[in-house]
């Protein structure tokens, strides 16, 4: 017989700087999780019996739960197994329901948004790509003048993922609203970690995920404005009103709202707290690295996020060298290792994007944590610059 462990250890803990990528499970969250892995088992669609009966309703409440963070009615969430599948069905299943027509986006989006456009452009759209500043940001007026009379749907993301830039959401959604035309918003990073409330920022379709807020990674959800017409994008059971099909995991679910009222709860400490020692590490590398580049817009800007590029070092190099120490970034998790398309957006070249760094803080992240970080850029930099 073969044994087989499951379990994985690492020998040493590096500094952790990359809560962009992904948060741990709040304990908080476990705990509300934890009876609907092997006790309170029911499929939630079973609703003939109590176990069913149960799971159902606790799908129900943290619906209402999850509603209440974000201050609509249950109704208009449609659980999904994350931000992309979410981005996925606003996209395609919007624009597959227009059948023909314009799209505008974002350069510096998220592959979860850019890649179902390239699959909306093979179906015959057209795609509209607008470039941010220099500094991360859309001009409201690029919008204005890239709509036509066939556009039916525009996606900027609240957040950027990489440099942490925050769009001007409710101007872009007001020049949407004139216009009568759909403006969806993956708001996967924004979410828990800034006041976000859809209806005052006038989004009409808006993407969600848990693990990007102290939740559970494989659940997410796509909030639907009333009236707002979606094409599913698989079929099946008829769950979340046919608009995806499939049995809900009631845990997930349960860990995605209780994550949720979590972040809503400490959000204005932490993100007072956050800032404090993400300008205390942008500081101290200014002085232990003078010609260091800060990338995006320095307000707004999430708390939590500083991108910065190490001019004249190899980033391969860079990033080897701290590996073993520092978990951080060059760009998106997603990216599978290819030089950040959002920073080549804002005119670095492939080079400067390669040695550049996504340094993201979260709840754990003390001071202590930011003076051994800078250490350990620092002389990795001092290192590289002095072979």
């Amino acid at each position: 017989m073969i044994a087989i462990t499951s379990k994985i250890e690492l020998t040493t803990q590096p500094l952790l700087l990359d809560f962009q990528a992904t948060t741990p499970c709040a304990r908080e969250v476990v705990e509300a999780m934890a009876p609907y892995w092997s006790e309170a088992w029911g499929n939630p669609s079973s609703r003939q019996h109590r176990l069913g009966l149960h799971a159902s309703a606790a799908v129900n409440l943290a619906r209402r739960q999850l509603a209440g963070s974000l201050g609509l009615a249950p109704e208009r969430i449609v659980f999904t197994s994350g931000a992309t599948e979410a981005n996925n069905l606003a996209l395609l299943g919007h624009a597959r329901h227009w059948g023909s027509g314009h799209v505008i986006s974002v350069s510096t989006e998220h592959h979860a948004v850019l890649d179902p456009l390239a699959q909306l452009r093979r179906e015959g759209f057209r795609v509209t790509l607008l470039q941010p500043g220099a500094d991360g940001l859309i001009d409201p007026a690029r919008l204005r003048e890239a709509i036509t009379d066939d556009t039916r749907l525009v996606s900027v993301m609240t957040a950027n993922n990489e440099i942490g830039v925050l769009q001007p959401m409710a101007e872009l959604a007001a020049i949407c609203r004139t216009e009568g035309i759909t403006f969806h918003s993956d708001a996967a990073q924004a979410f828990g970690h800034i006041p976000f409330q859809p209806d005052e920022l006038g989004l009409d379709l808006v993407s969600l995920s848990a693990h990007k807020l102290y939740g559970p990674k494989g659940i997410g959800a796509l909030v639907v404005r009333e009236g707002i017409e979606l094409e599913p994008l698989q079929w099946g059971g008829g769950q979340e009103s046919g608009l995806r099909a499939g049995t809900l995991p009631t845990a997930l679910i349960v860990g995605f709202a209780t994550a949720a009222e979590l972040a809503m709860a400490d959000l204005p400490q932490r993100q007072q707290r956050q800032k404090q020692l993400r300008d205390m590490l942008w500081a101290d590398l200014q002085k232990r690295i003078p010609d260091l580049q800060r990338n995006g817009a320095e307000q707004p800007r999430l708390s939590h996020n500083l991108n910065v590029t190490v001019p004249g070092v190899n980033g391969t190099r860079l990033h080897r060298a701290l590996r073993p120490h520092l978990a951080c970034s060059s760009g998106s998790a997603c990216s599978n290792g290819e030089p950040s398309h959002v920073l080549q957006a804002l005119g670095l070249s492939r080079k400067e994007a390669e040695a550049s760094l996504r340094l993201s803080l979260g709840r754990s992240t003390t001071s202590a944590d930011v003076h051994a970080a800078v250490s350990c850029i620092g002389d990795a930099v001092d290192d590289l610059r002095t072979r």
